[in-house]
């Protein structure tokens, strides 16, 4: 499949989503692990968990999508999750990798900056950060699945010996008939002629 320049435009706007989507997470985040209020605990944690969701999601139309294409190209797990190759434009890999490993990096350092809620008990809400970067692979693949430009898949050609051995084998069994009938049992012409001389 060639992706045109029409289907790249529309692959912008997955690029937009991630970067809309990663800001929110980092601003929430970031919000919730300085000023640890349980207001802003809440709403670091429904934005972890909704682009989490968000990511489940995208991720699984994104596998089925590209089931659907392994069909007619060649498609690898790191060229779909992570752009890797040729079938991702640069621009497009380097920004859509940047944005997962601000992800991860926000999940990590969040979480391991507030280990201890509030009244000193271990764990936090800021933990379920760490589930954020399935949002970035998530819309990884649905680029890649949609828009990359995969090579097709090359299906190996019958030989052509196999095929001439066929049909050699069966112009020997033919012959071998022709034989069978010859040597063994009368033919048409012959009974036929026995026939008129009684």
């Amino acid at each position: 499949m060639t992706a045109n320049p029409t289907a790249r435009h529309r692959g912008d706007v997955i690029v937009m989503a991630n970067a809309i989507g990663t800001a929110a997470f980092t601003v929430t985040a970031l919000t919730a692990a300085i000023v640890f209020s349980t207001a802003a605990q809440w709403v670091g944690a429904i934005t972890a968990m909704s682009l989490f969701a968000v990511g489940v999601f995208t991720f699984l139309w994104a596998f089925y999508n590209a089931a659907q294409r392994s069909r007619v190209e060649q498609l690898s797990v790191m060229q779909l999750f992570f752009l890797v190759g040729a079938p991702t434009p640069s621009r497009i890999r380097r920004t859509m990798n940047v944005l997962l490993v601000v992800q991860v990096g926000i999940g990590l350092g969040t979480a391991l900056a507030r280990p201890n809620g509030p009244d000193g008990t271990p764990g936090s809400s800021l933990a379920v950060g760490i589930l954020v970067p399935m949002f970035g692979l998530g819309l990884n693949g649905l680029w890649a699945a949609f828009h990359g430009d995969f090579p097709p898949l090359e299906r190996p050609a019958r030989p052509v010996s196999s095929a001439a051995d066929g049909d050699a084998a069966n112009d020997d069994q033919l012959a071998a008939n022709d034989d069978v009938t010859d040597g063994g049992t009368p033919s048409s012409a012959a009974i036929d002629q026995n026939g008129s001389h009684g």
